[in-house]
């Protein structure tokens, strides 16, 4: 039988599914579910905006799962899934509310989220260590690498070794040295069996459970996966930044939809900062390298300064050629004075291809400096395509990738209209992004919305007025109606009647649905002239800077 944990709803659980239902109603690319619509006193609550499951199209390939805020600290059972931009600032893909913790409920939780993605399977997930997740990663993501997040297991290990922690505190020191600085699984076994046994607790079954999980949390035994992280050594100390300073332990359920809308705003302001950022400045290249000026075209400018951090070390770690079999070459690499560090760094010429025993491109998705030696060592001068992820690329967010992935969805009227949402919304994006550039280009996107705007609105009211051959979706059961132009023409009067009754009813549900879409569109005309204005403002400040 397994354990289940509890809390109770209560007034504030109403106050959040009001909140989603009316979000539901406004945009239909909205999802939320219930686990027990029978049963709000305890039932599960799980939803994603329109946004979150975009984005999720596009960086969905490395997920962390905070399940921090359901601690017994917190007053609302809060659960988040987020990843990591192109900017490497943290992105939300979907939120929840664990009021009765169990086995099932997980199961639940992750099936219920994965169905939102469109069913698509994570490469890699973070979470914190729990029995009950562990388990459900195991059945729902089958194929997705299970990490368990350092921050929870250095918690765990501190009140699990509490006494031993006082009376030794380097201990703790020591014990993430191990984790931390071990650049190779031999490494990490010569260095944590004696340091267990330097402290006596080599029977300690709190870090033996730990050892025999090592391959999912020690880093060492992660870096074949991509886990998105733009350094090696950062870890997830702690999984809590998208909503950090948000939501807290004085947080109730009445003020948590307001908190995360606050949480939402101000990440998606940053990323237009950045997006901005990107766009309007060039970055200082440091060497004379056609890589580097490559790089700083095709990556945003988070990730090209990280790349360019690697490709300017390449001075100080030169290559040393150790076996040449013809189209394989093998190169040792390592810092000038620190060879007891080096890598081993493989190049076939005939594919362009490299592989680095720090394998900090598996890991992070960025070409290493190891690899950028060996490189510069057989004049390769350009990054070859294989080494540029689109998910780190000004680029990134096209509408090639939801193309990409809209072939994979269940063709049902449901994920049809998501699709759909989500490529006119990725387009609208385009004209707000470049028509805040300049005024010109601005009034030239206006007019495009607003003539798009006008031949929607026709085309809705033309619809409004034919019901012969029209087709029309039917929300309830997400199935095509079609008004069958070769029926018989012996029908009686009432199965005609009828039939114009039933599309009557059809084509008020989709003039019903043609007028939310209008919302929509109206809602992104406003936005573009809100953000008009502040770059506008933003602009006259900065001639007025450079002015003086």
């Amino acid at each position: 039988m397994s354990i289940t944990r509890q809390r109770p709803l209560g007034g504030g659980g109403h106050h959040v599914l009001d909140y989603l239902k009316r979000m539901q109603a406004e945009n239909p690319a909205f999802f939320y579910a219930v686990q027990d619509d029978n049963n709000l006193a305890c039932g599960n609550i799980v939803w994603a905006d329109a946004t979150s499951r975009t984005n999720y199209s596009y960086f969905g390939d490395a997920v962390i799962l905070d399940t921090t805020y359901k601690t017994n600290r917190y007053r609302v059972p809060f659960t988040s899934f987020t990843g990591l931009n192109h900017h490497g600032q943290p992105v939300l893909f979907g939120c929840a509310l664990i009021f009765n913790e169990s086995e099932s409920s997980f199961i639940w939780l992750f099936r219920t989220w994965l169905h939102a993605m469109s069913g698509r399977h994570p490469v890699s997930i973070t979470t914190d260590l729990d029995p009950f997740i562990q388990v459900t990663v195991a059945q729902v993501l089958p194929s997705t690498r299970h990490r368990f997040c350092k921050w929870s297991i250095f918690r765990e290990t501190r009140s699990k070794l509490a006494h031993l922690c006082q009376s030794h505190p380097d201990f703790e020191t020591e014990f993430k040295k191990c984790v931390h600085e071990s650049e190779t699984i031999d490494e990490f076994e010569s260095y944590w069996h004696p340091l267990l046994e330097r402290f006596y607790v080599m029977d300690n079954e709190w870090l033996q459970s730990m050892y025999n999980a090592r391959q999912h949390w020690v880093p060492v035994y992660l870096r074949d996966t991509f886990f998105g992280e733009i350094s090696m050594n950062e870890g997830n100390e702690c999984l809590n930044s998208f909503f950090d300073g948000y939501v807290n332990s004085s947080t109730t359920l009445q003020v948590l939809v307001r908190q995360y809308e606050k949480a939402v705003s101000s990440w998606h302001e940053r990323e237009l900062k950045a997006d901005y950022d990107t766009t309007n400045s060039s970055p200082v290249l440091k060497t004379p390298s056609p890589m580097e000026k490559q790089a700083a075209s095709l990556y945003t400018r988070k990730i090209f300064m990280k790349f360019q951090e690697e490709l300017v070390e390449t001075l100080a770690n030169p290559a040393t050629k150790i076996d040449d079999s013809g189209t394989i070459t093998t190169y040792r690499v390592a810092k000038f004075g620190e060879n007891q560090k080096s890598h081993v760094v493989t190049f076939n010429s005939f594919e362009m291809k490299a592989s680095c025993s720090c394998q900090m491109f598996e890991y992070s998705g960025i070409i290493c400096r190891h690899i950028l030696t060996v490189f510069r060592a057989k004049n390769v001068l350009t990054l070859p395509s294989h080494y540029v992820l689109t998910r780190w690329t000004r680029n990134a967010k096209t509408s090639t990738l939801l193309d990409e992935h809209a072939s994979e969805l269940p063709s049902t009227s449901c994920e049809s209209v998501i699709v759909r949402y989500n490529n006119l919304r990725q387009e609208a994006i385009k004209y707000v992004e470049e028509g805040a550039k300049s005024i010109q280009v601005y009034h030239v996107a206006m007019r495009a919305l607003q003539e798009a705007a006008k031949k929607v609105c026709a085309i809705k009211n033309h619809s409004s007025g034919t019901a012969e051959g029209a087709t029309v979706t039917n929300g309830s059961r997400g199935e095509l109606l079609v008004a069958d132009e070769d029926a018989p023409s012996n029908q009686s009067v009432a199965e005609k009647e009828k039939k114009i009754r039933e599309l009557t009813a059809e084509l008020e549900v989709t003039n019903q649905r043609c007028e939310v879409y209008r919302a929509n569109l109206l809602t992104v005309l406003k936005d573009m002239e809100e953000q008009k204005l502040k770059l506008s403002v933003k602009v006259q400040n900065a001639r007025f800077s450079l002015k003086e």
